[in-house]
């Protein structure tokens, strides 16, 4: 048996290769997927390795907040420093800070990094603790002078000697380089721009006065760093976190796994979309090809073969196929891997790479994924291929079923309503693990629609064909009638389609609807004429000292700065704005239902209504709140508000902001005009203030609306990008249907061609079918995707994304789109009918 299927894998070279071709696209997604993110991981951590080098203890703050910007530390106050030279094994012990800075080159414009840090830092006058090698000059001395990273001085053209213009939390400065410096072999800390300073210039400079965020710590010869680890943390207050420079890489190396954790499973889930097309079309493959070898089995069974006997033999086909993609896709997948890195590099994310990584973990990933795919696809046939009676074998022609049975009914329904309640349970329920839910209720709901599918085939093929055969003569009818003919393959082989196209058009709605929100929410919300945010699509802040200065300009009325940062609560981590309450007011529309706004002016906190009814609290009450500096206070709640989807949960008074955190920058201004001056007036004014900060950007509400569709169409092309891969394999599948039907219909397009049809009658023939499958496939989706559209728009409404929009245009343009993409895939197979030879043709069984 076992020769037999070799030789029956050998025959088969072609239709099998293309059965393959899904599983290596899949494959080489997954192992893409972790060589990327390998790498990244790797070239951190052999930076931090170099950033620590020298560094035996490392001292900082051990209370930690988790944002999105990282973990946020208390700083350490100078005195520390002092407990710690006073331990024995201490040769040298030095703080060092760092913060927010931002070159500007020699035209005047922001050096920016497509997502990666500006850093400011103070660079280590002790020659045990200098982690940058100085590729020219000397390190930074005095309050004007400054040292760049390589890679932005080979970028922007900066040399030693040359002056330079920052941007700090404070006022704008001018430094003049002393150095150019680099990470060992690196030039730079995978794709931050670096400004080091020394230590006195750096803590002015970067809001950090007499205080450090770490101390490093040499130790004396014959003292291990273990040892003088537990000396240092034994003479400290438990509150700071004492480390091996060892244990600080390693710490910081696991900080950038959580990110690149993030990154793997997003392109995870869309590898696994892809092999989840993929397994259909293996499904639909196999099916064929065992259908085609009834006969063949039968004979089998006639010659004593027994079920188990080819139960084996048909997943010892879908084993080899397995291992062979497999590993065509683990060496796709570092091709892959550099594609990806390509893709996020234009959309502004440059992920830094050194060597690829292709650990052990990636190989046996591939070939379990691959192996593992193509079995489970193949189980059912398999079973189906055992039913075959002996007697098959001395029929004339032979019958498959076509239709839709009860079984098959009553299996989708329970199948599609599983998913729709654990999509719905997902979405809507805070019970369970929700993501996980939501990703298995959109499975089964595939699934059943799947199943389901060949009840509306045969009547959809009807109509979706009908302008073929009214208008295309001949061929178009014929064409009909075989998308028709077996609604089952029709069905399964447009459900690879389905699954990419519901997909597409769930982020497409998606993506209106946030559209359509955010213009919502902005004309309803915002009282400011203009919106003032920082670089990177606004994910860096800016300096408050840009609303200082606007609010001393005359033609404005009212100017706010919001700060966003974390706090704790009852061991849950929360946001909070940070405002100037009397600005705010008249900035943004706010519906206060008890107390006031104002009162905030003296310290305290507002808080929503929904938040403030879920705690049963009230005006005059007091809530703790754990802050990363001075600990817990207990802030007094002034006002309760409305959800007017852009203030948050909490609002907290700006001088109670400033004590709790060390960097001070703010998210977003907003400036509102006085009513007695012109537009042009009040830019004016705006836009002499901004001159000397580059970094922020200036919109009215209009640009910013279409800032903010531009930044969310950017996502929506990384989505599609991705999930194109899903429909590339899709179309493979009709490809690999129409040339499996092709050689099934060998007699019949043979009979076809002596009748009179023509060659290219043929080749229309093939090209019509394929349309109706792809057709009805996108139709599938559509349906599909707007239901899921639905669904997460009203999960969504508490956060904002109020409106329902479903882009007619666009939907109709996938139709179409799908349209084209089955004329294409029906070029292989039409030409091959169109290549048959008539008399061999007519003469074959």
């Amino acid at each position: 048996m076992w020769r037999v299927t070799l030789r029956g894998l050998a025959a088969h070279k072609l239709r099998l290769a293309l059965t393959g071709l899904a599983v290596v696209l899949g494959v080489a997604f997954v192992s893409g997927t972790y060589v990327l993110t390998d790498t990244i991981n790797q070239t951190f951590t052999d930076l931090f390795k170099q950033t620590t080098k020298g560094v035996d203890v490392a001292v900082r703050s051990a209370e930690t907040f988790s944002t999105q910007a990282g973990d946020q530390r208390e700083p350490i106050p100078a005195a520390v420093l002092d407990k710690i030279k006073a331990v024995d094994g201490v040769t040298v012990a030095e703080g060092g800070v760092s913060g927010y800075a931002q070159f500007i080159d020699k035209d005047g414009k922001l050096v920016t990094t497509g997502g990666a840090p500006t850093l400011g830092v103070s660079l280590s006058a002790a020659p045990q603790l200098q982690s940058t090698a100085i590729r020219s000059g000397t390190l930074p001395s005095g309050p004007n002078q400054v040292a760049v990273d390589a890679a932005t001085a080979r970028k922007h053209h900066f040399a030693v000697g040359d002056s330079v213009r920052l941007l700090f939390q404070g006022p704008p400065r001018q430094f003049t380089i002393s150095a150019i410096v680099g990470f060992g072999e690196a030039d730079n800390l995978a794709g931050a721009t670096l400004a080091g300073f020394d230590l006195a210039t750096a803590q002015q400079v970067l809001n950090r006065p007499a205080e450090f965020d770490e101390i490093d710590v040499v130790a004396a010869d014959g003292v291990s760093p273990e040892t003088l680890r537990d000396r240092i943390r034994s003479a400290l207050d438990p509150k700071y976190q004492v480390l091996t420079g060892e244990e600080l890489a390693a710490d910081n190396a696991k900080a950038v796994g959580q990110f690149t954790k993030i990154i793997n499973y997003a392109l995870l889930a869309f590898a696994f979309v892809a092999l989840f097309v993929g397994s259909f079309i293996i499904v639909n493959t196999f099916s064929i090809i065992l259908a085609q070898r009834t006969r063949e089995l039968a004979l089998l069974r006639c010659m004593g073969a027994l079920r188990r006997q080819l139960m084996r033999m048909v997943l010892g086909e879908a084993v080899v196929v397995g291992l062979i993609a497999s590993a065509l896709g683990l060496g796709l997948g570092i091709v892959v891997a550099i594609a990806l890195k390509l893709v996020f590099k234009a959309l502004g994310a440059d992920l830094p790479s050194t060597t690829l990584e292709v650990l052990p973990r990636t190989v046996i990933a591939a070939f379990a994924v691959g192996v593992g795919v193509t079995l489970i696809a193949s189980l059912a046939p398999a079973l189906r291929a055992t039913r075959v009676p002996p007697v098959a074998a001395l029929r004339e022609v032979i019958t498959n079923p076509t239709g839709a049975g009860r079984r098959r009914v009553i299996l989708g329904s329970i199948l599609a309503a599983a998913g729709v309640a654990l999509l719905f349970t997902g979405l809507f329920s805070d019970s369970g693990n929700r993501l996980v839910n939501v990703a298995f209720g959109a499975v089964l709901i595939f699934l059943g629609v799947g199943v389901l599918s060949p009840l509306v085939a045969r009547p959809l093929a009807r109509g979706l064909g009908w302008p073929l055969a009214h208008w295309a003569g001949q061929p178009g009818k014929l064409a009909r009638d075989n998308a028709m003919r077996s609604p089952r393959r029709t069905a399964s082989t447009a459900a690879a389609l389905m699954i990419g196209l519901a997909l597409i058009s769930l982020v497409t709605i998606f993506a209106g609807s946030a559209k359509a929100s955010v213009t919502r929410i902005l004309d309803n919300t915002i009282s400011a004429d203009y919106i003032l945010s920082g670089p990177n699509n606004g994910s860096v802040g800016f300096s408050p000292e840009v609303v200082s200065r606007l609010s001393a300009q005359p033609e404005l009325e009212a100017v706010v700065g919001i700060r966003v940062n974390v706090f704790k609560l009852d061991g849950k981590t929360e946001s909070v704005f940070g405002v100037a309450p009397e600005a705010y007011q008249r900035t943004v529309r706010t519906e206060v239902s008890s107390g006031s706004l104002s009162d905030l002016s003296g310290g305290g906190i507002a808080v929503r209504d929904d938040v403030a009814k879920d705690h049963g609290w009230k005006v005059g009450d007091v809530v703790p709140m754990a802050f990363p500096i001075g600990g817990t206070a207990n802030e007094t709640i002034r006002a309760i508000y409305g959800n007017n989807q852009i203030n948050g949960s909490y609002l907290l008074a700006l001088t109670d902001y400033e004590k709790h955190y060390a960097d001070q920058l703010d998210a977003i201004a907003l400036v509102k005009a006085k009513s007695s001056v012109s537009t042009d007036q009040a830019r004016a004014a705006v836009d002499r203030v901004v001159a000397d900060f580059e970094s922020v950007q200036v919109k009215d509400q209009a640009e910013y609306k279409r800032q903010q569709a531009d930044q969310i169409n950017q996502v929506l092309v990384l989505f599609y990008v991705l999930l194109a891969l899903a429909v590339i394999i899709a179309i493979i599948g009709i490809i690999n249907t129409l040339a499996l039907s092709v050689l099934e219909r060998i007699r019949e397009l043979g009979l076809l061609r002596a009748l009179g049809m023509t060659r290219r009658q043929l080749r229309a023939m093939v090209r019509g079918e394929a349309v109706i499958i792809a057709v009805l496939g996108a139709v599938l989706g559509l349906a599909v995707g707007v239901f899921f559209g639905w669904a997460l728009v009203r999960a969504l409404k508490d956060q904002g994304i109020t409106e329902f929009v479903v882009p007619f245009g666009s939907l109709l343009g996938f139709v179409i789109a799908a349209a084209l993409a089955g004329v294409l895939a029906a070029v292989f197979p039409g030409r091959r009918a169109a290549r048959i030879d008539v008399l061999r043709a007519i003469t074959s069984e």
